[in-house]
């Protein structure tokens, strides 16, 4: 196994590659965000080292958008290389929905069907089997958590007061006619606008859908007649300006993809977005950055420097 928790675009943006080449990596996994990350600097550095030896591709950390599954396909696995969308929990112990690489038929953007010996449903609140709703784990799995430490009750009310006999995620999700998951992000990610209930992955997957754009982030900020606003923090791809035209264009792509009532209010471009060292983007901030409110803890951010940059904008924008 071969772990390495530097930058990946230092000395410069081909590092990733250049140690698969070096040590023959076979296998890579890495976040949805920094897949993004890659797109927005081109297929040049991946297309400068000889990613032959890499085998299979896996993504986790949070649902990975068609178009950044395609990508990865592409420039990265060179189309022959299986990609597997894991979902799972740290809660979970294991990966829990997962293709099993040559055996199931992928679907970009889906994490297809629960691994052998899982058992995953998607529930409304009343516990229902419906295609959209909450994703459940309905039978016991062998690495399942037991109890959150010196805290029994919060560990009942947390994962198993939704339903009984059923374990609650917290993510929304979604399945086909073939039976496939598509997981949608954190149930709490949901924004109620004019009495709609919109998912912030749904308007994220539209943006980036778009040529222009690399990377989006959306939250949801308080609005007195809709109840909640759309905000969407927008990275753009290099060599792409950031314009008045392109935020209209940008609003339209959405209105377009979901519906005028998934219309963001607000869109800032940003030359990166707050994320984790292990490159999840943190939408609490974004959401304090949105309502105005002082930010909260920081302290696991991988470069702080770009919240006070992101705050300062969006106020300047506001003002």
């Amino acid at each position: 196994m071969f772990l390495y928790e530097g930058a990946p675009d230092w000395p410069d943006r081909g590092r990733f590659w250049k140690l698969i080449q070096k040590y023959g990596v076979t296998v890579f996994y890495t976040a949805p965000t920094a897949i993004r990350a890659f797109m927005r600097w081109g297929t040049e550095w991946p297309a400068a080292a000889d990613l032959r030896t890499l085998r299979l591709l896996g993504t986790v950390g949070e649902p990975i958008n068609p178009e950044a599954w395609m990508w990865y396909q592409e420039p990265i696995g060179h189309g022959r290389c299986p990609i597997v969308d894991t979902w799972w929990q740290t809660e979970t112990g294991a990966i829990m929905i997962t293709p099993l690489p040559g055996i199931t038929e992928t679907k970009p953007g889906s994490a297809t069907v629960p691994f052998p010996g899982i058992s995953a449903e998607v529930l409304n609140e009343k516990g229902d089997a419906v295609s959209a709703g909450y994703l459940a784990i309905t039978r016991p799995w062998p690495a399942m958590l037991r109890t959150i430490y010196g805290d029994d009750e919060r560990y009942r009310q947390q994962y198993w007061s939704q339903w009984k006999d059923a374990y609650f995620t917290g993510d929304g999700a979604k399945r086909d006619q073939n039976g496939y998951f598509w997981i949608l992000g954190r149930v709490d990610d949901v924004l109620n606008v004019a009495g709609h209930r919109i998912g912030t992955m749904e308007v994220e997957s539209a943006l980036v859908d778009h040529p222009a754009v690399a990377e989006a982030a959306v939250v949801g900020k308080a609005h007195e007649l809709k109840g909640q606003a759309i905000a969407a923090f927008v990275t753009v791809k290099e060599g792409r300006e950031t314009t008045e035209r392109l935020k209209d264009e940008l609003k339209q792509h959405v209105v377009k993809k979901i519906g005028a009532i998934a219309r963001p209010d607000d869109i800032l471009f940003a030359a990166d977005l707050p994320k984790t060292r292990s490159g999840k983007i943190m939408r609490r901030l974004l959401r304090d950055i949105a309502e105005g409110r002082a930010l909260g803890d920081t302290t696991t951010l991988a470069d702080p420097a770009v919240v006070a940059r992101l705050k300062g904008e969006y106020e300047e924008k506001e003002s």
